[in-house]
């Protein structure tokens, strides 16, 4: 059985057979001051207009719910949730929907602004958007996900559409919660609409090569990158923080590559094996234990001791804010590819820098996923579908573009890939957002 939800374990108040659960902690280095630093330094760079700085700063649309959702018990429990809906000058805005107890809307709104400029680089006809409820899905029985889902969908079902804003899987949530995303909005339409959301099941009009496609598209890049720096990905070593759907799949793309994995991590704690990690014998040890910790192949290691490991490559396929100004004098990786969304902060980025490692940002490493789910939007609408291998490779063309947009951008500019990457998606949007002009 399910362990039940406790006012000890998830910040709930109580009050009677009602309660509220309150924001999780917030992080000390907002996530959106940081998102709007990022922007703050490309305008100058590109000499982006006044005007149209000061509307890609702030979100277009913000929406915050409190719901009630009926429990197992049979007691009744307010859940709080946004979505953030950046901007929509290149088209329907996109993004993912997170459960975490740690959700708040400084982070939804920083998300949904990376959303805009990932999909702008990697040039789909989208714009940003996230959302996210103040939850921990692990202690919730599956019908009380299912209904806190279908409420959390029903208050936002005004606001969101196949022609207005598409969630899609993040932390906490997967194919199952997209797909009752699906049937409640569908339920309010009257009809069947696949297109709503993507990272579906595959028997919901979801995408072949769905689930995959973050991990496919890091690796993509991380072989790009290395042959850039003048190594090879195979015999590279290679350590991933973070082994949920992105880090699991990233490190099975690795290893199918000849990369040697020394050290992975999941959020109980991390596995260390300098002459590299058996990734086939991780990922059964995984599914029967749920983490990577206690695999026997391996030494235990502390997140810490993790990312300050001698590496080629590092992968933080976390959270936002691990790679900080603290820590990122012992970072000893040549490279870092970024499959979580802000892992490293600014000042991190300036250290890193001057230190001669490389960081493939965030809006190019792990844009596979948003690809893809373009790809599962363009499918469901059409009514028909490609094979797996359609989409693999049409997702490989497009990251391998992108990185060379990047590239030609940092020659051209004379900075680092960060800069380079938010070059090419913040001029796109802007030069969407100016050429719409602003409605009076």
């Amino acid at each position: 059985m399910a362990n039940q939800l406790t006012p000890q374990s998830s910040g709930i108040i109580a009050a009677g057979n009602h309660s509220v659960v309150t924001a999780g902690s917030v992080n000390e280095e907002s996530s959106f001051a940081i998102a709007q630093q990022q922007l703050d330094n490309v305008a100058r760079l590109i000499d982006l207009s006044p005007a149209v700085h000061a509307v890609l700063r702030v979100p277009k649309r913000e929406i915050t719910v409190n719901f009630p959702v009926k429990m197992s018990s049979g007691a009744t429990q307010i859940f709080t949730g946004y979505r953030v809906q950046h901007n929509d000058s290149r088209g329907p805005t996109k993004g993912g929907l997170r459960y975490h107890p740690d959700t708040n809307l400084d982070e939804v709104r920083a998300l949904a602004m990376w959303m805009t400029w990932k999909c702008a680089l990697v040039n789909i006809p989208f714009g940003g958007a996230k959302g996210g409820v103040i939850v921990d899905p692990r202690l919730l029985k599956t019908e009380e996900l299912e209904n806190l889902t279908r409420r959390y969908t029903s208050e936002i079902f005004p606001n969101i559409g196949p022609d207005k804003d598409i969630p899609a899987p993040d932390m906490g949530t997967n194919p199952q919660t997209m797909a009752w995303m699906m049937d409640t909005y569908s339920s309010h339409a009257g009809h069947t609409v696949p297109a709503v959301v993507t990272g579906k099941p595959i028997s919901v009009g979801g995408s072949e090569g769905r689930n995959d496609a973050t991990g496919l598209g890091v690796v993509i890049i991380a072989g790009l990158t290395a042959r850039r720096r003048g190594f090879n990905l195979e015999g590279s070593t290679v350590v991933v923080q973070g082994f949920g759907n992105v880090g699991s799949a990233t490190t099975r793309f690795l290893a199918k590559a000849g990369a040697k994995v020394v050290a992975v991590s999941s959020v109980e704690g991390g596995i260390y094996n300098k002459r590299g990690i058996d990734v086939t014998k991780l990922l059964e040890h995984v599914k029967n234990a749920g983490t990577v910790v206690g695999f026997r192949e391996a030494e235990p290691i502390s997140n810490e001791e993790l990312l300050a490991l001698p590496c080629d490559i590092l992968i933080p396929a976390a959270m936002q804010g691990q790679i900080t100004a603290r820590n990122a004098g012992k970072v000893q990786a040549k490279v870092i590819i970024e499959a979580a969304n802000g892992p490293t902060s600014p000042d991190a980025d300036d250290i890193l820098n001057d230190r001669g490692i490389v960081v493939v940002p965030d809006i190019l490493a792990n844009a596979g996923g948003v690809v893809v789910s373009y790809f599962e939007w363009v499918q469901d609408l059409q009514c028909f579908f490609w094979s797996e291998n359609e989409v693999n490779h049409k997702l490989e063309a497009i990251m391998q573009n992108t990185f060379a947009q990047v590239t030609d951008a940092a020659r051209r500019y004379e900075t680092n890939l960060r800069l380079a990457a938010y070059s090419v998606g913040v001029s796109r949007v802007a030069e969407a957002a100016t050429t719409r002009g602003i409605y009076l």
